[in-house]
């Protein structure tokens, strides 16, 4: 009888939240699914090299953990995160201009649970934040889960045009501005020193918070090392960051660095989602920067994804139609590209997935609707064989086509 009612279950009929109905699927998870087919050349994820993953250092580190915290390394732990990883990452933001104490970390399950605690700390629904248009798409997935809207600034090759910023302000009265001021996801601008004092001046003056989305910043091909926002704004910013692009994204594991007096909101809504981080992982990642294993690495990433870079522009150069345009980032892992006006890069991509070559197309990074001539290029994954290999059929469709 049992069995019988069971099969009459209708989960479709059950009473969902319409804000998580009226969630959208991301476009990127969707677009690898496909590029995950035998032979064709994904430029769609931002996934880092798998070919540079420390995992003789991390199993190393793995080792000495269980050697020396025993049951500890796998017991529950704080919510804020272990004391003497949130020490060292604070030592390490004081090297880098931002004065940190431990009680200004707290480690979360990658940035992207920082954007989660952000928006949960923050946003009503129906309330605008401020960011750069285009912007980071995960970021807009969190922010969408609690309804809110976007006040989109331009772009150019200084990063956000700040001069329009006081006027949104007063216009709109966004609960925070948003940005990724380093090599910015998707188009690889980075913002210039200029608009960062601009906007820290704007932010302050209106009491209103920064959040700093800065994964990419120790990924720097060439130039002077960037002063960051946080550096800059001290307690104007809150600044996120993550392990997952220098040291490996399965770890989940990265930072939360704000304001000591706004830190217990984020400590008590970091509860509410997951009690706090792998325990494990951070006792790994602590050892292992510890152990100075991280500082190389860095640079070996860097000379890696710089020659990958390289590499992308020049077969852009060889093989893309001179009116088809393209960022040309100093670091990070992706650059933009925009094809003439009449074009749309979301009609072009299935025949992009026949010619066996993936690209994520630009409109998804828009919060306010835009960008069809434009697409995102990711550089750090594939080969350099590969990546001549998909510019080269890349050109050829944008040249056929457009």
């Amino acid at each position: 009888m049992l069995v019988e009612q069971n099969n009459k279950v209708d989960p479709a009929k059950w009473p969902i939240a319409p804000h998580v109905l009226s969630l959208e699927t991301s476009v990127i998870n969707e677009i690898l699914k496909i590029s995950s087919r035998p032979g064709v050349i994904s430029f769609a994820g931002g996934l880092p090299a798998p070919d540079l993953f420390p995992l003789a250092d991390l199993q190393e580190a793995m080792d000495k953990s269980v050697e020396k915290y025993h049951s500890d390394c796998m017991q529950y732990s704080l919510s804020r995160g272990i004391i003497p990883l949130r020490q060292q990452l604070a030592t390490r933001a004081v090297e880098q201009g931002a004065p940190t104490k431990v009680d200004n970390i707290i480690i979360t399950s990658g940035a992207q649970q920082g954007l989660e605690v952000v928006a949960r700390v923050f946003i009503d629904p129906g309330d605008y934040i401020l960011t750069e248009n285009p912007t980071y798409l995960g970021a807009m997935q969190a922010f969408n889960y609690y309804q809110a809207r976007y006040v989109a600034i331009e772009m150019d090759e200084e990063g956000m045009m700040v001069d329009q910023v006081a006027a949104k302000i007063e216009k709109y009265k966004p609960k925070l501005i948003y940005t990724v001021s380093n090599f910015q996801n998707p188009t690889g601008i980075t913002m210039s020193l200029k608009r960062r004092r601009a906007l820290i001046e704007i932010a302050v003056s209106y009491d209103i918070p920064i959040v700093d989305d800065n994964p990419y910043c120790q990924i720097q091909f060439e130039g002077e090392p960037i002063t960051t926002l946080k550096a800059l704004g001290r307690d104007a910013v809150i600044e996120l960051n993550t392990f997952s692009k220098t040291v490996a994204p399965g770890l989940r594991i990265g930072w939360m660095n704000g304001p000591e007096r706004i830190m217990p909101q984020f400590e008590k809504v970091k509860q509410c989602t997951d009690l706090h981080s792998n325990t494990l992982c951070q006792y790994m990642i602590y050892e292992y920067i510890k152990a100075g294993r991280f500082e190389p690495h860095i640079e070996t990433i860097k000379a890696n994804y710089r020659h990958k870079r390289n590499i992308m522009l020049g077969a852009m150069r060889d093989f893309f139609p001179d009116e088809v345009r393209r960022t040309e980032p100093k670091g990070g892992l992706f650059l933009w590209v925009e094809l003439p006006r009449q074009a749309s890069a979301k009609n072009l991509l299935p025949k992009a997935i026949e010619s066996k070559v993936a690209y994520v197309y630009g409109e998804p990074f828009f919060p306010n609707q835009g960008g069809e001539n434009c697409l995102r290029l990711n550089f750090s994954n594939a080969s350099p064989e590969e990546i001549v290999e998909g510019i080269k059929r890349l050109g050829k469709l944008f040249k056929e086509n457009i």
